[in-house]
């Protein structure tokens, strides 16, 4: 990301870009950031391109909000219909909502059979806590060092990428995320497992229990972990042991993105107690929430008064039903399966003529490419991967990085990215990695 208040960059850039940021500078503010050396002006989008005034089109390989593309037309029918209709909140009776609540829960295990809907991914992280310490009467919760759960005070406490500024709350702990690629994938799961029972160890001997173990099934924030398959569950055990809950964030894997399964934490052969959901539900309208087990959530309505206004109107639950019509229809979890296996399969015949770009890991279309300055050893390199996003900014090919270092590229298209648009993605990274070497 660049600081829109760094004048020097502004005035190399275009007249009309440049006037555009400070506008934008002016009236949202220093915490308002840029992807890019030479930020990117937008006007629309369609399918997996985005498009700038002047009709330049950028494939986007970085946006999974718009899981099944942008301004995909049964979701904008859907919407625009809706909107027509009614739009309401939930505490009248409106078919959409269960109509909803019935179809998303059946992709769930039989366990996971109720939703209590929000409008964004972070209040559903939020809600998550709340009811997984209203069950355990405990405060510890345990997250990767470079977690991302959200930007509400409490998932804030619980998301340390967010740098110094924003402290861990007190009743917080973190552990080193698993790395596939600098450790030994038979040792891994054992290794994290026990890095959740030192973290439960060290809230008990500061007077906390642990109200429940969170993260990302795929570890996104922390440079991408999916693999081997299952590593997660004697971390999932251990946290059980010490009377805590799984939250399973699926905010960024969920919907079919890792191609081998809907939800991340499927991939492992493990249930979680709650599950976290977000950004892709609608395709970008507001709608988010929590699936989790029934009991969990009565024992909650029993203790505390919930009531979210907007949380499962009927607008945002017709685009997210319309979602999930399109995911079926057009096969987008196969085809997530089938385009991230060629793409991997092209990254690492790229990778083989350039060292530095050491790891090809993710599942589906959820992929990193890991940068490093000594491939013995595996130094990251933060300086180079930012040069490789960049150089793809300016061949017009969105894409951003991931990881404690920032040196892993995190490949992440909508779901209706094709093999077609995969050899582009290629054929700019060949070029980049010439350019930024």
């Amino acid at each position: 990301m660049i600081n829109a208040f760094d004048s020097g960059k502004l005035d190399a850039l275009p007249p009309a870009t440049a006037d555009l940021i400070r506008r934008r500078e002016r009236v949202l503010g220093a915490s308002y950031r840029l992807f890019y050396d030479d930020p990117v002006y937008l006007e629309r989008g369609e399918g997996v391109y985005l498009y700038g005034p002047d009709g330049t089109a950028y494939l986007d390989v970085y946006n999974n909000v718009p899981c099944v593309g942008h301004c995909h037309p049964r979701v904008v029918a859907a919407v625009s219909r809706q909107m027509g209709q009614l739009n309401t909140h939930t505490r009248y009776l409106t078919d959409t909502v269960v109509d909803y609540a019935e179809r998303l829960t059946a992709l769930f295990p039989a366990s996971l059979s109720q939703v209590m809907l929000t409008c964004t991914g972070s209040e559903g992280i939020d809600l998550a806590l709340r009811i997984a310490r209203s069950h355990t009467g405990a405060m510890g919760v345990i997250v990767t060092e470079n977690a991302y759960h959200g930007v509400t005070t409490a998932a804030s406490e619980l998301s340390p990428s967010l740098g110094e500024g924003v402290p861990l709350g007190v009743h917080i702990r973190t552990v080193p995320a698993p790395d596939s690629y600098r450790e030994d994938p038979d040792k891994m799961g054992a290794r994290f497992a026990a890095d959740v029972r030192a973290a439960i160890a060290d809230l008990k001997r500061h007077g906390a229990a642990p109200a429940a173990l969170l993260f990302d099934t795929v570890f996104s924030s922390d440079g991408v972990v999916t693999d081997p398959v299952g590593f997660i569950q004697p971390a999932v055990a251990a946290i059980r042991e010490a009377g805590g809950l799984f939250i399973a964030d699926e905010v960024q894997p969920g919907f079919g993105r890792t191609g081998s399964a809907m939800w991340g934490f499927a991939r492992h052969g493990v249930e979680p107690d709650l599950v976290c959901l977000g950004k892709p539900m609608g395709n970008g309208t507001p709608i988010a929430g929590v699936v989790g087990r029934p009991d969990l959530f009565d024992a909650f309505a029993r203790r505390t008064r919930y009531f979210n206004t907007f949380g499962g109107n009927p607008v945002s639950c017709a685009a997210a039903l319309a979602v999930l019509d399109i995911l079926r229809d057009e096969k987008l979890v196969e085809n997530a399966a089938t385009v991230g296996a060629y793409m991997r399969a092209g990254l690492r015949d790229l990778a083989r003529g350039f060292e530095r770009m050491a790891d090809i890991r993710g599942d589906g279309l959820f992929i990193a490419a890991e940068f490093v300055s000594d491939p013995v050893a595996k130094t990251p390199d933060t300086a180079l991967a930012g040069r490789v996003v960049n150089e793809l900014r300016q061949r017009r090919i969105l894409i951003s990085a991931s990881g404690k270092a920032g040196n892993s590229l995190k490949i992440r298209p909508p779901l209706p990215f094709s093999t077609e648009h995969a050899d582009k993605l290629l054929a700019g990274m060949k070029a980049a990695l010439a350019a930024a070497a």
